[in-house]
């Protein structure tokens, strides 16, 4: 009998808060307050205070936390946003739902993020043709932050806005500093996937900075700064009570459930280092917080169809960067060829990882890929 383990299991974590969310979420229930009161503002704050900043934003999602930071910003139509191809789509998304226009960079190959070389050239070449680049958004991918120092130095040379995509980086740190505290503002996702996953949509926008985080909110809800009065062309994008209170409980584990990632990450650090497979590494002054474990195969493929066949949960993040994809093939903007994101698209494989992992399931993951690396021997004393 094979030892299932999925690749991520988010009711695993419900199941480990059980009893401390449904108190939270009874409490929401009977207080019959359920949009944008006590626990929303509660969980801003802390939050906010988390990352090292000021402020928070609740919203209904991470997408919409990087459409509220971009217009909070004024990014709007004719304006140029960098950013890269290897990431949800989500970030080309937002920069489109603004009315901006994407001009996607390629990746450093090792960290999967955003290339600061390419930052510099995409903004000389982009102004020189006419665009008006006003912003950039490093995406820390898989929990690995970008570069952050170089990417601010840079910008800041530029008169560009820096908005981080952190859905996949909470509670990293870069060089001290969390990210999300190094740019302007920083968008964070709440997905229930996510390191600190709600159980439900949801996400929040944190800044530093004053008159951005009351744009933000009077943009949030309609515009209005007294109700039913709209001051400036608004959304409707909340993060409602029931999930604040979720996601205030979850918080107070998150540090303790990332060392657990990283535990986690080691064992395969050690345990696969084989042949045909490329192992995440860590660059910089960072911390690590595993949101996925992604190694990297030419014979992808063939690895995650003998995982599945032992019970083992895979999924590739992400099959396509966004320039190859049909809504998006032959119409954005892109700065030179992008092998890196093309490379690593076609190589990528995230294996399980989540808190709630025992050590047996580690094994059996790790046991599934050396079978794997022995097929072809196997395969060939048969043969022969």
């Amino acid at each position: 009998m094979t030892h299932s383990v999925p690749q991520c299991d988010p009711k695993a974590n419900y199941l480990a808060h059980k009893e401390a969310i449904d108190a939270a979420v009874r409490a929401v229930l009977e207080s019959g307050w359920y949009i944008l009161g006590k626990e929303v503002t509660a969980f801003e704050a802390e939050f906010a205070a988390y990352v090292g900043v000021t402020h928070g934003v609740g919203v209904g999602s991470g997408t919409d936390a990087l459409l509220l930071a971009l217009r909070a910003c004024a990014i709007g139509p004719g304006d140029g946003v960098i950013t890269v191809s290897h990431t949800a789509v989500a970030t080309v998304a937002a920069i489109e739902m603004a009315g901006a226009t994407p001009i996607l960079v390629d990746i450093d190959d090792e960290r999967f993020t955003l290339d600061p070389a390419l930052l510099e050239e995409a903004i000389r070449s982009w102004r020189g043709r006419g665009v008006d680049v006003k912003a950039v958004i490093p995406v820390h991918l898989y929990g690995h932050p970008a570069p952050m120092a170089r990417i601010v130095e840079i910008a800041r040379r530029h008169n560009l806005w820096v908005i981080e995509d952190c859905a996949q980086a909470h509670g990293a740190w870069i060089d001290g500093r969390r990210a999300g505290a190094w740019g302007d503002l920083a968008a964070f996702s709440f997905y229930p996937t996510k390191n600190l996953g709600a159980l439900g949509d949801g996400g929040i926008l944190v800044t530093g900075d004053d008159g951005l985080a009351a744009r933000a909110r009077q943009i949030r809800q309609y515009g209005w700064q007294q109700r039913y009065i709209s001051e400036v062309p608004g959304i409707n994008t909340r993060l409602d009570e029931v999930q604040a209170a979720i996601l205030r409980v979850k918080l107070a584990a998150l540090d303790a459930e990332n060392e657990r990632r990283r535990r986690i990450a080691a064992r395969y650090d050690q345990e696969l280092t084989v042949a045909l497979l490329r192992l995440p590494t860590v660059h910089g002054n960072v911390t690590h917080v595993y949101h996925q474990y992604v190694v990297r195969s030419p014979e992808r493929d063939s690895l995650a169809a003998h995982l599945r066949s032992q019970g083992i949960g895979t999924l590739v993040h992400y099959p396509q960067p966004v320039h190859c994809q049909p809504a998006y093939r032959d119409r954005i903007a892109v700065h030179g060829d992008l092998p890196h994101s093309e490379a690593a698209a076609a190589q990528v494989l995230s294996l399980p990882i989540f808190p709630e992992m025992t050590d047996a399931d580690v094994d059996a993951v790790v046991s599934a890929v050396h079978a794997w690396v022995a097929q072809p021997a196997d395969a060939a004393e048969q043969a022969a």
